[in-house]
């Protein structure tokens, strides 16, 4: 058998390539092939339609930093489409008025994605407020903490502070709540028409609703009386399995 070796340097910029725990990493910050995905995936965290990774090619962005600088006339050039361009353009230009909520998850920040982000900001109005107090109340855990307040000092400070955004938390984030319990709905309901429409009138109740049977659930919902690994999983664990989602919530009509 053919003995598989893996690669000693990185594919896109040739750079020597470093083991952390079981994967390979590429660590240069001059890497053609990490700006772009890095780009991608901002532009997809900030939703702007229109830049994927052919047209960020077309455009020949080499850094966030180049999506803010580039005349129209230029993207009409690259894109070889007046309304294409005019399109990604406004885009590009909307994008600046986002919240410090969605701004954060979209810097590819090891552990910092939606939820975490979510958590600090829904205790901060500015980007300056964060600090390693405020990463402790919002719940984040050490690593995460050290990962945010490290890009604050490396990254931010050192160029990304420049970029055309406010920086600031100036939408209420509605913290979800699990003072009553934390629930998970199994199979489908009768007493509401869609699990959407259930999930809403129970966080208006004071309970956190999960997709899933993770391990702080301790409430199960299942209204087809069908009994699946789920409910199974729930009973070895000593779940409270509901079967009338109406007698958890205390109401007498739930059909909406």
């Amino acid at each position: 058998m053919q003995q598989i070796y893996p690669p000693a340097n990185c594919p896109a910029c040739g750079s020597i390539l470093e083991w952390e725990k079981d994967q390979l990493f590429c660590k240069s910050n001059t890497c053609g092939g990490k700006t772009h995905k890095m780009i991608e995936h901002f532009a997809k965290t900030l939703k702007i339609k229109g830049l994927g990774p052919r047209t960020i090619e077309k455009l020949e962005v080499s850094s966030i930093h180049d999506l803010y600088q580039i005349p129209l006339e230029m993207m009409i050039d690259a894109l070889n489409s007046e309304k294409l361009a005019v399109k990604l353009f406004r885009e590009i230009e909307n994008s600046k008025n986002t919240d410090l909520v969605d701004l954060l998850p979209a810097f590819s920040i090891k552990l910092i994605g939606k939820t975490a982000s979510a958590k600090i900001c829904s205790l901060i109005r500015n980007i300056n407020d964060i600090d390693e107090d405020k990463c402790k109340e919002a719940g984040l855990g050490p690593k995460a903490t050290d990962n945010l307040l490290n890009w604050l000092i490396e990254d931010f400070t050192d160029g990304y502070d420049r970029l055309p955004f406010r920086w600031q938390q100036l939408t209420k984030i509605e913290s979800k709540s699990a003072d009553k319990g934390i629930v998970c709905i199994s199979g489908k309901l009768k007493s509401y028409s869609t699990k959407a429409a259930a999930k809403k009138v129970l966080e208006q109740q004071g309970y956190l609703v999960k997709s899933s049977l993770t391990k702080d659930v301790n409430i199960l919902v299942n209204e087809s009386g069908i009994e699946s690994a789920k409910t199974r999983t729930a009973q070895d664990r000593g779940v409270t399995i509901i079967t009338n989602l109406n007698v958890l919530i205390g109401e007498q009509n739930g059909i909406t």
